[in-house]
């Protein structure tokens, strides 16, 4: 069988994937095991390409406290150094004898002010300091209205937690091989419709140029209906599959990467996710199979030990199949 990373492959045999044919000297895998994606986009204009709105509901919740309370403790020293400037003498209440002692107190006469709590220890006296109480409260008032919007927005977005096998493998399939990596829902939530599709991408030159093509592989089977226990994603490595042939080293050399779409419908929402990972030639491990991780418990129902999702255990090779 040809192979298919051979120069004289054409570009137009190949299907995109919509991160192009060309390619710049890449090194990188294309799609990272989080599911983000390797491409770093340059020359858009800074206010145009910001997006707090978005950034705030994809960090993870520790950056998220984290900027959250980085902006409260911001906004209160920008008030407290405005109560100073305006004179701590027009704060009644003010105990403080030094200037840090007077900082403190005009600081924590903010976050009073600006949560609306109002003590009535520390009161503005005159018109200026009044004024800039008077704006903190509705900046407070509009800004933890904002973070319970954030707050709100990130609990309901829907989307899935897929748990990938750390590893993908080549395992003895029926009278051949087959390349297969194993997920699960790591959510008690329930998935049904679930889709996969898996796509290996390879560079290969063509006349001098550096080049990437994408071949869809055929899968065992690429929908289910219900997605209650692990499910092992296998494609059949056949006479038409553009792993025959292959070897380790082979993948290695030609970047192969697999990359990973999974869609599926969310019951407790009811709005399509989806997740996305890959497996480069180095997260292949060929000669193994998964463990079985399956049991029956006491009460007589199908017990799935994830403790044991990622194992894998070495079998003696065959004959060449591939």
């Amino acid at each position: 069988m040809k192979n298919k990373i051979d120069s004289s492959i054409k570009e137009e045999e190949f299907k995109d994937l919509g991160f192009g044919s060309k390619i710049s000297g890449q090194s990188r895998r294309l799609i990272n095991k989080n599911g983000s994606f390797n491409v770093e986009r340059r020359g858009l204009p800074f206010f145009e390409s910001l997006s707090f709105y978005h950034s705030l509901l994809e960090m993870s919740w520790i950056r998220f406290n984290l900027v959250v309370l980085l902006s409260y403790i911001v906004v209160n020293l920008f008030f407290a150094s405005l109560y100073m400037l305006a004179g701590v003498e027009h704060l009644g209440g003010i105990t403080g004898t030094t200037t840090l002692e007077k900082f403190f107190d005009a600081f924590f006469f903010s976050g009073q002010t600006i949560t609306t709590v109002g003590y009535g220890v520390i009161h503005p006296e005159g018109f200026l300091t009044s004024m800039i109480s008077l704006v903190e409260s509705m900046t407070g008032l509009l800004g933890f209205a904002l973070a319970t919007g954030l707050l709100y927005g990130r609990f309901s977005r829907p989307n899935a937690k897929i748990l990938y096998s750390k590893e993908a493998v080549i395992a003895p399939y029926k009278d051949t091989t087959a390349f297969e990596f194993r997920i699960a829902n790591a959510r008690k939530n329930q998935l049904i419709d679930t889709e996969v599709l898996v796509v290996l991408t390879m560079k290969y030159s063509n006349d001098g140029k550096a080049l990437r093509s994408y071949y869809e592989l055929p899968l065992e089977r690429d929908k289910i209906n219900f997605f209650p226990l692990t499910w092992t994603i296998v494609h059949p490595i056949t006479e038409e599959s553009p792993l025959k042939g292959m070897t380790g080293e082979k993948l290695r050399q030609s970047g192969a990467e697999f990359l990973i779409l999974i869609k599926a419908f969310d019951d407790t929402f009811s709005q399509s996710v989806h997740s996305r990972s890959s497996y480069t030639a180095e997260e292949i491990i060929w000669n193994s199979k998964f463990v079985n991780i399956y049991s029956e418990s006491v009460q007589g129902i199908t017990a799935v030990d994830m403790s044991r999702f990622h194992e894998i255990e070495k079998i003696e090779p065959t004959a060449e199949k591939t």
